[in-house]
């Protein structure tokens, strides 16, 4: 993947002025239209599509400007050991059981062509709390998905016990300052989309009104 050099701006690296109305109003559709979405098959994005999706995730909020992001990309035949790390993971977790029994968990490696392990170096800060930085990893993450879907591919996050697992971490590259929350799925939607049941505005939101 490429990288920024010392010589670009952060002008050249993205403009951050205000979007026109009628580009807010496209990008406001793309965000209401968005879903996870599986399976997902080839292609990937390609390579310049992927940076721009990492770059994307770049632009979360950050308290302190700590940059606690750490992305992991895994794709092609990387795949292939992290399905093998998946299984050690699980036979570790449950020694009791023959490995023949764990042998399917490797096959989430290849659930999509490209995935992204979602990694948070947590910085011990006096004011910016670690759940803080998390947050921080968890909308880039959201960035990120939402740049996945607006250059027509699909993508979904998953996360469960074995993102706490210290075997999985110490193979993605972390030390015991990270923390990983979980890993995204991306890749081109088999299906077409499902009617999605979005949730009611006024179950989630509601006006606060200190009289």
């Amino acid at each position: 993947m490429s990288t920024i050099t010392p010589t670009e701006t952060p002008l050249q690296q993205g403009d951050t002025t205000c979007v026109s109305i009628e580009d807010g109003r496209t990008t406001i559709g793309v965000l209401l239209s968005r879903q996870s979405r599986w399976p997902l098959i080839a292609p990937a994005p390609t390579e310049s599509e992927i940076d721009t999706i990492l770059d994307v995730g770049l632009r979360a909020p950050d308290n302190g400007r700590l940059r606690p992001w750490r992305f992991v990309v895994v794709r092609d035949d990387a795949r292939a050991k992290l399905g093998e790390v998946l299984v050690d993971v699980a036979c570790s977790r449950e020694p009791e059981l023959a490995r023949t029994v764990h042998e399917s968990r490797g096959q989430r490696a290849f659930a999509a062509p490209l995935l992204i392990a979602l990694g948070a170096n947590v910085t011990l800060h006096p004011v910016v709390p670690e759940i803080e930085q998390l947050l921080s990893v968890g909308a880039a993450a959201m960035n990120m998905l939402n740049a996945v879907h607006a250059l027509g591919y699909g993508g979904y996050w998953t996360s469960g016990p074995d993102c706490y697992e210290p075997e999985l971490l110490d193979a993605l590259g972390f030390d015991d300052n990270h923390r990983l929350l979980g890993i995204l799925y991306i890749g081109t939607p088999k299906d077409p989309p499902r009617t999605a049941r979005r949730p009611a505005r006024k179950d989630h939101a509601r006006e606060w009104n200190s009289a």
